[in-house]
């Protein structure tokens, strides 16, 4: 392992804002350390295509501010067959590639854990997913920067909200996580936070929502993330109205607007950080393992490890914070 000459370094799953600041950090530490870099197009996908280009310090110049990734991304089946891993162990191998950095999330791990055992290559991963959910990192690339987005366009809802009195559900990204929510919630003052997490029934969410009615309030947000246990923000709109009749509901979806966009100060800087430890302990021999910030402190959690962790909880203080911050 500390005779690896070649990093392939790709993107794969979701895309996140910080990974082409990833990217680069990835690129530039190791030419500083003398070894080549070689850029997988489409990730996985790209391996069984043998879609690869050789980077260059110059090669990551003016991304560091670019949402999305400039190797792009793909999902790719028959990777997960033994005949697709063979062929791209093989294309790997005839590109000189003898050691990988795989900047992803979930799926993107396994697949890199379950290819590393299988033919013996090193490999580090970065976690980038703006779900924040993955165990061995307390921040995932893109994380920050979506919860700016969502906390942007819900000050900007709450405008039109308090001008007509209206009730508006907003639907966040989220299917099995409500990081987005629960903090693009407390940060933007919504009254009600629906999570993945927590099942809110719809008599509990009229409940706050009737006494936000009696405060007088201007203006009410409730923040749905997509994996609510109700169905999402329509038909949480749908099923509010027919018992709450004297508002006037609206609803967005923000969609994927939460996952472009120039990356924040915070995520540039973590990108940087992980992409230069990545490197750096690859060389040193490490392999099967995943950066992540605990604290302010860079750390490595095995593979195995981060994987077997499926469960990801949040904050119960936050979750109170929130339920008082509405009152």
């Amino acid at each position: 392992m500390n005779t690896i000459s070649n990093i392939g370094v790709f993107t794969s799953g979701g895309d996140a804002p910080g990974m082409n600041a990833c990217i680069r950090a990835v690129v530039r530490t190791a030419v500083y350390e003398g070894k080549k870099v070689t850029g997988i197009y489409h990730g996985y996908q790209g391996m069984l295509d043998g879609t690869f280009v050789e980077m260059n310090s110059r090669s990551v110049s003016n991304i560091i501010q670019k949402g999305g990734t400039i190797l792009k991304t793909a999902r790719c089946i028959e990777f997960r067959t033994p005949e697709g891993r063979a062929k791209a162990y093989e294309n790997l191998k005839a590109q000189g590639i003898d050691g990988l950095v795989a900047i992803g999330g979930d799926g993107t791990f396994t697949g890199a854990d379950f290819f590393s055992r299988e033919y013996d290559i090193p490999v580090m991963c970065i976690p980038g997913t703006i779900d924040n959910d993955l165990y061995g990192s307390d921040y995932t690339l893109g994380y920050d920067t979506a919860t700016n987005t969502v906390i942007d366009a819900i000050d900007k809802i709450r405008d039109t909200a308090a001008s007509h009195g209206r009730l508006f559900f907003i639907e966040v990204m989220g299917r099995d996580s409500g990081c987005i929510a629960l903090n693009a919630g407390i940060a933007g003052g919504a009254e009600a936070i629906m999570l993945p997490e927590k099942e809110t029934a719809i008599d509990e969410l009229i409940d706050l929502l009737e006494r936000a009615a009696f405060k007088q309030k201007t203006s009410t947000i409730v923040i749905v993330a997509e994996g609510d246990k109700n169905g999402g923000a329509y038909n949480v709109a749908k099923r509010v109205k027919e018992k709450f009749d004297y508002y006037d509901t609206k609803v967005s979806i923000l969609g994927h607007l939460q996952r472009g966009g120039s990356p924040s100060s915070f995520d540039r800087v973590l990108a940087s950080r992980m992409g230069y430890a990545a490197v750096k302990h690859l060389l040193q021999g490490k392999t099967r393992m995943t950066v992540g910030l605990r604290g302010n402190e860079i750390i490595l959690t095995p593979l195995e490890e981060a994987l077997n962790n499926k469960e990801f909880k949040l904050s119960n203080d936050m979750l109170e914070i929130s339920q008082i911050m509405a009152i």
